[in-house]
């Protein structure tokens, strides 16, 4: 019987499909700008498994089948990310709307002084982002608002956009409900309890660091008034019913996190008892996004329900505070979703006909310690960012290459998934052309080379990670 198992690529021709991923996302990144996650970088994902499925197929007479078998399987393998994506959209409707989140927020703005705004901008992006596990969100309501603050007060606008871009990737990245989170572990394949337990130890170092920054900073420039914090608070506090009963549901939540219960079984209790929250506190907000005047059971059925699946959006007589409390729920995170099945694919493709271990073996000849690794993963989630200019495909890329490699060398996954976070995640957002630096360029009205400086969570992340793995801190070979 024929040999029928396929030749491993060439590395310069296992290169094709990068490049040609890469030219696509920079023509996606150019027409579509921040938009380039509704659809754009789908196709470019697309198209260059194609590339890669055709180069398999045309030359090395790889068998079609054994593709089709490695894309189902990393699709198979992303399945509960995709469940647990879908819950943390229930989340972030069914918490805003129940006042959890916007107590959160209240309580931080009542807590805003000048002497010490920076640390409390820092602070608030980070418990809101942690709350709401979108870094995006976070910048373009609450982020906005503090720069509004900020400028008020007379701070430079560079040092404010960094305190609130570092608070926000701070919790954007240590956030159950974050997407980006969740991407990066279940590439890996590492849970996402224990990916987000682990990097409290780079993390926090690099958040301690960045708030001493700016205290000192804070402390040394000119204050102003804290008006504006008073008038977000007072405008929060006429919408939502604030109550300090309300926080019962994050610390539930927390409880069933430090009990190690399942992330599927701790999203969904966050939700029920989120809803239950909003019966309770919010009833006149349920009626209004189920569209009546008066509540029945059915009329709370279908405020509750769209709450979790749907966009909701709450009118606070503040166009900045409207941004924040809208939500999209389940259906908001349909492109992240989309954009996870389309880079399966290209995964599977590389990995079915060999291309990704011909470049993995590149990296196995010239890594041979734990630091070496971790710093290839730290380079190569810098280089993606620049490269293909998103996030969401430089966590992907830098995961799915060193997943193999850091396996051969005995080194933990979540090591991986936490140096993958420390670089792709956190670094996105200092490049210019990258889709999180244009975005969030444009919502605070800052030029990304502005802000870049004063990122120091952004900047000391990374650094951290490879300080970690020097010293060998809480890093174990299996």
């Amino acid at each position: 019987m024929k040999n029928e198992t396929p030749k491993t690529p060439a590395p310069w021709l296992s290169l094709v499909p990068l490049v040609v991923l890469t030219s696509l996302l920079y023509g996606v990144i150019r027409c579509f700008g921040g938009g380039a996650i509704d659809g754009g970088s789908q196709i470019a994902l697309l198209s260059a498994a194609s590339v890669c499925a055709m180069i398999a197929i045309g030359i090395y007479r790889c068998r079609w089948a054994v593709l089709e078998e490695a894309i189902v399987d990393n699709i198979r393998a992303s399945a509960s990310a995709i469940i647990i994506l879908l819950l943390i959209g229930a989340i972030a409707g069914s918490w805003m709307v129940s006042g959890v989140v916007p107590t959160m927020i209240y309580y931080g703005l009542k807590i805003l002084h000048p002497a010490f705004f920076l640390v409390a901008t820092c602070l608030i992006c980070a418990g809101v982002a942690l709350m709401t596990g979108s870094s995006w969100t976070t910048i373009a309501t609450i982020g906005v608002a503090l720069m509004g603050i900020g400028r008020a007060m007379g701070f430079p606008e560079g040092w404010i956009a960094g305190a609130i871009i570092s608070g926000a990737y701070f919790g954007d990245k240590l956030s159950l409900l974050s997407d980006t989170t969740v991407l990066a572990s279940s590439t890996v394949g590492v849970e996402v309890f224990a990916h987000i337990r682990y990097m409290l130890y780079t993390t926090v170092p690099s958040m301690l660091i960045a708030l001493a920054v700016f205290a000192i900073a804070g402390l040394s420039l000119d204050h102003g008034t804290e008006s504006h914090a008073q008038l977000y608070a007072d405008t929060l506090r006429a919408t939502f019913r604030i109550t300090p009963w309300l926080l019962a549901v994050p610390v539930v939540t927390g409880v069933l996190i430090a009990r190690k219960l399942p992330a599927l079984v701790t999203l969904f209790a966050a939700v029920v008892l989120a809803c239950i929250a909003m019966l309770l506190a919010q009833p006149e907000l349920v009626a209004k996004v189920a569209g009546v005047e008066e509540l029945d059971f059915l009329a709370r059925f279908k405020g509750v329900s769209m709450t979790c699946f749907g966009p909701t959006a709450l009118e606070t007589g503040n166009p900045q505070l409207d941004e924040l409390v809208s939500t999209r729920g389940m259906a908001g995170m349909l492109n992240t979703v989309w954009l996870i099945v389309c880079a399966m694919c290209f995964g599977g493709a590389m990995t079915g006909s060999g291309m990704l271990r011909s470049l993995t073996d590149i990296f196995l000849r010239v890594v041979r310690r734990t630091f070496s690794a971790v710093a290839s993963t730290v380079g190569a989630g810098l280089f993606f960012n620049l490269c293909t200019a998103d996030q969401y495909i430089s966590i992907i890329l830098s995961g799915r290459l060193f997943k193999e490699l850091y396996a051969a060398r005995g080194l933990e996954a979540r090591l991986l998934s936490r140096s993958v976070e420390d670089s792709a995640t956190v670094c996105s957002v200092l490049i210019p052309w990258n889709s999180c630096g244009m975005t969030q360029a444009t919502v605070l009205g800052v030029s990304t080379f502005v802000y870049m400086p004063y990122c120091i969570f952004n900047i000391v992340s990374p650094l951290m990670s490879l300080l970690v793995a020097a010293i060998g801190w809480k890093i174990r070979r299996r």
